[in-house]
């Protein structure tokens, strides 16, 4: 299918000059709003617990941040989510992570009998006490079969612990192992009491929609983690790109992938979105995209070469693109419906994933135009044209 007349050449290199501008621009502010403000960080990166909670009744975002602060939560972050079938639901984020300190773990361990020797009035001995990482579950092994309503007594005590109410709390897991867990209230269930008992009677349910915890440690290595996976990606590719075609064609092919990086991260700053592994997920997704774009029209550039021996590397870039500007727009195009319907339709990280995509894509394909195909001109031009 021809979008365009077929043999027409357009000159797209007339347009180069602002055109880079216009990217120049793109990266700079980009890298401007990267520093300051800087990018909202999600609890993948920053580590913290956040929930989310669809309220029953109308609800703002300033009543909860009050009631979440006045319970002793620092720097609550409140954000609204986009949801057609409840106008109320909002994403509450806090900076702490329920942990168990170490003086509470040993404080556990001495009541359930776990020291050796076990002391005299201990009524049973637990041969294996574990903590969860987020600091919501104990989990521990006893001797001989064990009597819930003891440890629930033993535990109750216990200062830096609070056990989850429920009547099924502790629970047998295994009579043959004589396996207890223990729920606790974890740093969500203390927010959701906290909305409780601070918002009017009958807003709040229960239980969350979601709760997510990450330490800070691990927000950071995953932070390290997402850059280098950036940074490798963009160095194999344009090894890629150099021994596939040519060197010259390395350099505008790199660029226009960090052009779209940046400028992704650039335009979800601007709209306020928070940077988590969903968008980074999305941005090596987008690099993709970008690389798969500029190698089709490499390739074309490269089979035009032959093709016409006295036309200027300008003119082939022009009957190149040409020569592919349906098949950019009829790919792009049907790439972006489909993330269309699932920005419309869908919610939280789907929703997020969709914006990266459709700004992403719109990049690639002005990035494979008016990014890597006039720097690979300049350097023909400049270093390779004798």
């Amino acid at each position: 299918m021809q979008l365009f007349p077929v043999g027409r050449v357009y000159d797209f290199m007339k347009y180069r000059t602002p055109a880079m501008g216009l990217s120049l621009l793109l990266v700079i502010v980009s890298l401007v709003l990267m520093v300051k403000p800087g990018p909202r960080l999600g609890t993948d990166f920053l580590g913290g617990t956040e929930i989310e909670v669809a309220f029953d009744k109308p609800t703002t975002a300033t009543q909860i941040q009050e009631v979440v602060e006045s319970k002793g939560f620092s720097r609550p972050d409140v954000i609204h989510v986009d949801d057609p079938k409840n106008a109320h639901r909002f994403l509450i984020r806090v900076q702490e992570v329920s942990t168990v300190e170490e003086s509470t773990r040993l404080a556990v361990e001495k009541k359930l009998c776990l020291a050796d020797p076990a002391p005299p009035d201990c009524k049973l001995r637990a041969s294996e006490v574990k903590f969860s990482p987020g600091g919501e579950k104990i989990s521990a092994r006893f001797e001989e079969a064990p009597d819930l309503d003891w440890i629930r007594s033993e535990l109750s005590g216990v200062s830096g612990i609070k056990l989850k109410q429920s009547d099924n709390n502790p629970s047998l897991q295994s009579a043959r192992d004589h396996r207890v867990e223990i729920a606790l209230e974890s740093l969500g269930d203390q927010m959701m009491a906290a909305l409780r008992s601070g918002l009017p009677e009958g807003s709040v349910p229960d239980p969350a929609l979601r709760t997510e915890w990450i330490g800070p440690k691990a927000g950071a290595q995953l932070r390290d983690a997402a850059l280098k996976s950036i940074v490798i990606s963009l160095f194999f590719i344009m090894a890629y790109v150099a021994i596939h075609f040519d060197i010259r064609f390395a350099p505008g092919g790199v660029l226009a992938l960090v052009h779209d990086a940046i400028g992704t991260v650039g335009i979800l700053i601007i709209l306020g979105r928070e940077i988590n592994l969903t968008t980074v997920a999305a941005i090596l997704t987008i690099i993709g995209f970008s690389v798969n774009d500029t190698v089709v029209i490499y390739d074309r550039v490269r089979e035009n070469v032959g093709k016409s021996r006295g036309a200027s590397f300008s003119q082939l870039i022009n009957v190149s693109l040409s020569e592919t500007l349906s098949r950019t727009i009829l790919t792009s195009s049907t790439v972006i419906m489909v993330l269309g319907c699932f920005f419309s339709w869908g919610t939280g990280s789907l929703q997020d994933f969709a914006r990266a995509r459709i700004s992403g894509r719109l990049s690639c394909v002005y990035s494979s135009i008016y990014v890597a195909l006039p720097l690979t001109e300049v350097l023909d031009r400049r270093l390779f044209s004798k």
